[in-house]
């Protein structure tokens, strides 16, 4: 079978992080190492009730048991587009400038397919969620990576873009609140973005999937907030982060009109739909009660204190982030992000991921997630204090 070989797409693609990440934990816990897990964003808690049963009395209705539509339901997009104008004050059309995804990779991966030609350039933020360049390798385009330094706040600087390179540039990828550094951007930032897309003529794709992920009061604003950025712009979101349903599969990405029919129409080619049933479970979650977030909110800001204060009473550098469940950590003197989430898992069975795994200039961080229980992060931060640096 040695003629079967695999698409050079994918042989340019770097190993997939976490999934390497589940190939080193799994070794660990072959040695009955008992593996506290802070490296995958994925909710402990369960979705809300209400939700729920939203979901289970839609799943019983056979209305909801054939195919649903490609750029989602009427209802749902009504929801999405109700929820924007009390949010953010963004008035959009539900018929034009929303469509439904089967969470937001999915529809972020599939937007590179519908403007990136083969030899295109899309500007990605590094470190970064791996699916910007991903899928812009899938679409036979190229990534130009933006570094995003500590000293710029984790901000792209945008102004050192080769400018020779701009004529092929045909997106951006932003992401704010930034995962995998939890830093966020404010109104000048998203205004300039908004000046270098006109006057470069690129498409400015921004993932907020963390804008409701905030403390201490702070309130992320979203990109479509901005005067102009309709026009070139467009925002994915998701329910998995803001109401624990990463299981259920359902996001939605907004803004341009333009923007959006294109992404419909690789969807329509590519999958059938997010099912109904979520769909209306995804009403509920925009449209019922929010006091399970606020609850939500409370446990990760208490989560996020704690192993703050734990990580800087061993001698680790952090901010408390504004908003996401991350902490960006820098690795302790004379270690690099690699060997500092080695040593970690080996030493003390704590998972956590190197800041280079999401792009080169990730090197001298490691990321932790927050979605594991109080209790859990004690322990953890009991185990650093036994074994380290």
């Amino acid at each position: 079978m040695d003629w079967i070989t695999k698409a050079e797409r994918l042989q340019q693609l770097p190993p997939y992080l976490f999934m390497e990440i589940d190939r080193l934990k799994a070794e660990v816990q072959a040695r009955g190492v008992d593996i506290i897990d802070l490296g995958v964003g994925d909710p402990d808690l369960p979705t809300p009730d209400h939700i729920l049963k939203r979901l289970t009395a839609a799943a019983l209705d056979p209305r909801n048991h054939r195919y649903p539509s490609y750029s989602g339901m009427n209802d749902f997009r009504r929801s999405v587009a109700g929820w924007y104008q009390r949010r953010f004050g963004v008035t959009l059309d539900p018929e034009k400038e929303v469509v439904t995804l089967i969470g937001s990779k999915e529809g972020i991966a599939h937007f590179p397919l519908a403007f990136i030609n083969p030899g295109d350039y899309a500007l990605v933020s590094s470190p970064g969620y791996p699916v910007y360049h991903s899928g812009t390798l899938f679409a036979g385009g190229r990534s130009h990576f933006l570094s995003l330094l500590k000293e710029n706040q984790f901000l792209p600087d945008l102004s050192a873009v080769p400018r020779d390179l701009l004529p092929q540039a045909k997106v951006l990828f932003i992401n704010y609140p930034n995962n995998p550094t939890a830093a966020v951007a404010e109104r000048p930032f998203f205004e300039k973005v908004v000046e270098f897309a006109k006057e470069y003529r690129i498409i400015v794709c921004h993932d907020a999937a963390y804008s409701e992920m905030a403390y201490d009061g702070y309130r992320p604003m979203s990109f479509l907030e901005v005067p102009g950025a309709k026009e070139v712009g467009i925002e994915f979101h998701s329910l998995s982060k803001t109401y624990n349903m990463t299981g259920w599969r359902i996001g939605f990405a907004v803004g341009n009109a333009k923007l959006v029919s294109g992404l419909s129409q690789v969807k329509s080619n590519i999958d059938s739909g997010a099912p109904q049933a979520i769909q209306w479970a995804g009403i509920e979650a925009l449209e019922g009660t929010q006091e399970p977030l606020k609850e939500l909110l409370a446990v990760y800001q208490t989560r996020r204190d704690l192993m703050v204060r734990g990580l800087r009473k061993i001698g680790l550098q952090v901010d408390p982030p504004k908003a996401s469940f991350y902490l960006w950590v820098e690795v302790p003197a004379g270690y690099t992000s690699a060997r500092t989430t080695m040593h970690l898992l080996q030493e003390a069975g704590i998972v956590t991921t190197p800041g280079n795994g999401f792009g080169e200039p990730g090197e001298g961080f490691f990321r932790i997630s927050l979605t594991v229980p109080q209790a859990r992060l004690e322990e953890a931060v009991e185990r650093l204090s036994r074994i380290g640096f």
